[in-house]
């Protein structure tokens, strides 16, 4: 239950005041107290007064607006329907009719309170993503903590989170572990483990420990912010459905009323006829063709679509896209850290005759060192986890330094280095391996060690796929795995291969049936790695189409063909993934998704769809929502229009009572209102 606004209450008790004052008036019996037509008057005056109680706003409005240039709007129709009905009561030969139009007014206020509270409930998901907005950072500072707001802490600095604070910027754990509740973010219920060197995500509530966190990006780049920011911006990409109904009630409006006044004039004009009864029908006519069911109703189903979404971890950008993602026919996938958890490992080093293991696993490392992809990050780490010993067993002589594999990266001995996008990385890095027998004490990969002779000599080390090798006629010998599989060359001489492997997310398979079960006809992945890894992850899921070994401009190109696939059908295809090099494909796509939790910024920012849970069975979830709440648009919008132009069609040929019309308006608004609340209840 949503708590009332203080102007709701007020709202809600004037509503009351005036529908208490209605029924003890419609009781009186004036006939009886008073002769004609004193009787009469005296009734005009009574229902005059829970008339103005409920609607001197509305009066107000419509005024305002007249007297603004901007006439046609709901307010105009209501104070134009209900005044003319107690003008009946100038035409003796007439029923009163004060009643209904003060009847009128209260119910329609009714409806707009219906409204309120809807529309109030559908912004709660929104205030409760709000109040994962962090008032306040504990910043350690020589050893004593300072409470400061989160946008005066610097990139670099510590944080200190107490049990039952939210981590108000996003960050590594130093020390400390303790349990992260991250429902507001993720929609999970269970709490997630956090300790010593993992990421957390400004947002989460620590629920039991202290943490120290070192903070890795400044607020307006954190989490938080940009999950905030994309709700706000949320509401101002309109679907092309409720960009219809604007500019339809836009050209609506006018035209109804000019309908009903024609009604009301031309007949006792053209023809004679009385103006009480035709006056009557035109303010009927006015009273039903209120497009307000319409104009409240079906923003109000994106709203709540939005809003019920964000409650389970889905971040859509605007109604827009989630009217796009309702019909989703093709869903393309990337696969590392899409589809596969993206946590890659060194599972084997494979060495030409001759060369040893650690002397290919420590040129690699090196020339991987200073990229951010998760495979070169995966054999930086191979290489420093060797062993446990820290940098500090490093020899600090400038002369002659040894260290054993296993050891800290040292950047210094790592000269240009050249990323070549889809194919891997050129380094150049100083002539510092010798390889000599390891001391029997030393803890080494293959029992050798390196020995660094600091010089001034370099050389080109090449690491990375097939591609990168033969582009620089280096001859190598292709490994056939199901891992990645990385090729190490020095100075255009082949060392051997390095396997890297990554596992499948534990929900990528149900991820891929679902999106089957819920009328997605076909579902694709497209990799930058080898076509024999990218098809073995794609048999295991059960994806439809795979292809393998594609840069990203591969990747576009692949996807502007499905594209042209679906031209002259109403699908739309749907792109999801996490990296930087995704960035263009999540664009160019009718529905970019990007794994929001871990995934880069570039792929978050041109996203329209973020899974702050980075699972792939939140896709399912989203189209479910997406369609869920499109139906209830069109149920919306076939109800309202089929009751008010029934109505209508009633009014014009005189079968049709202001009763009936206070139900075509009001009653039709409140059942449009109380069924786009549906669309706020989301079932997993």
């Amino acid at each position: 239950m949503v708590a009332l606004t203080k102007k709701q209450k007020k709202h809600l008790k004037r509503i009351l005041v005036a529908l208490g004052l209605f029924l003890v008036v419609f009781a009186l019996p004036f006939e009886a107290w008073l002769p004609e037509p004193y009787a009469l008057y005296a009734e005009f005056a009574a229902f005059l007064v829970p008339y103005l109680i409920a609607g001197h706003d509305v009066l107000r409005k419509a005024g305002h607006g007249v007297v603004n240039g901007q006439v046609f709007d709901e307010n105009f129709l209501m104070s134009v329907a209900t005044i003319g009905a107690f003008a009946l009561v100038f035409f003796p030969e007439s029923d009163p009719h004060m009643a209904e139009g003060a009847a009128v007014m209260i119910f329609y206020q009714v409806g707009e309170w219906f409204q309120g509270y809807a529309v109030g409930k559908s912004r709660q998901s929104i205030a409760d993503m709000m109040d994962i907005a962090p008032e306040y950072a504990n910043l350690l500072v020589e050893g004593e903590l300072e409470e400061v707001d989160p946008d005066e802490v610097a990139v670099g600095d510590t944080i200190v989170v107490k049990p039952g604070e939210r981590i108000p910027l996003d960050g590594i754990i130093v020390a400390g572990s303790s349990q992260l509740d991250t429902a507001a973010l993720t929609g999970e219920s269970a709490p997630r483990a956090a300790e010593v060197g993992d990421q957390v995500i400004s947002g989460c509530v620590n629920l039991s420990g202290a943490l120290t966190v070192q903070v890795t990006k400044a607020y307006e780049d954190s989490t938080v912010a940009r999950i905030l920011e994309l709700v706000e911006n949320a509401s101002e990409r309109k679907a092309r459905t409720e960009s219809f109904i604007t500019r339809f009630a836009r050209y609506y409006t006018p035209i109804v009323t000019g309908c009903a006044l024609a009604l009301a004039v031309l007949p006792p004009l053209a023809a004679g006829l009385p103006w009480s009864d035709w006056v009557q029908r035109g303010l009927i006519f006015l009273v039903v063709s209120c497009p307000c069911a319409l104009v409240i109703s079906v923003p109000l189903s994106f709203f709540g679509g939005i809003g019920g979404a964000s409650r389970k971890g889905i971040l859509v950008k605007g109604g827009n896209y989630l009217e796009a993602l309702a019909k989703a026919d093709t869903v393309v996938f990337d696969k590392t850290g899409t589809l596969t958890t993206g946590s890659f490992a060194v599972t084997a080093v494979l060495p030409q005759s001759g060369v040893n293991p650690a002397e290919i696993l420590a040129w690699a490392a090196h020339a991987e060192s200073l990229s951010t992809h998760p495979v070169a990050q995966s054999v930086v780490r191979a290489f420093t986890d060797g062993v446990e010993e820290a940098a500090s067993a490093v020899a600090a002589g400038p002369a002659e330094r040894t260290f054993a594999v296993g050891k800290r990266i040292r950047s210094e001995l790592v000269g240009d280095v050249q990323e070549i996008s889809g194919q891997g990385v050129i380094a150049q890095v100083s002539d510092v391996f010798g390889i000599q027998p390891a001391d029997a004490g030393a803890d080494v990969l293959d029992g050798m060690q390196t020995s660094e002779a600091c010089g001034d000599t370099f050389h080109e080390i090449m690491v990375g796929n097939g591609k990168l090798l033969a582009a620089h006629n280096v001859v190598y010998d292709e490994v056939e795995s199901t891992g990645t599989v990385l090729y190490a060359a020095k100075d255009g001489v082949y060392l051997g291969a390095v396997v890297i492997s990554d596992a499948v997310k534990p929900d990528a398979q149900a991820a891929i049936a679902a999106l089957h079960e819920v009328g997605v006809r076909r579902t694709v992945m497209l990799s930058g790695d080898r076509p024999q890894v990218a098809e073995a992850v794609a048999a295991e899921l059960g994806v439809d189409e795979c292809q393998g070994g594609l840069l990203p401009q591969d990747k576009v190109q692949r996807v502007e063909d499905l594209l042209g696939e679906l031209q002259g059908t109403k699908g739309t295809l749907c792109f999801v993934g996490d990296g930087i090099n995704d960035a263009p494909v999540l664009t160019r796509a009718d529905v970019g998704i990007a794994m929001g939790a871990l995934g880069s910024d570039a792929a978050i920012e041109a996203a329209d769809v973020v899974l702050m849970d980075d699972k792939p069975s939140s896709i399912a979830l989203a189209v479910r929502i997406a369609r869920r709440t499109m139906a209830i648009v069109w149920q919306n919008i076939v109800i309202a229009l089929g009751v008010k132009l029934a109505i209508l069609a009633l009014a014009a040929v005189g079968f049709a009572t202001m009763w009936l019309a206070v139900f075509g308006d009001v009653g039709v608004c409140v059942i449009a209102v109380l069924n786009a609340m549906r669309a706020m209840r989301i079932r997993s």
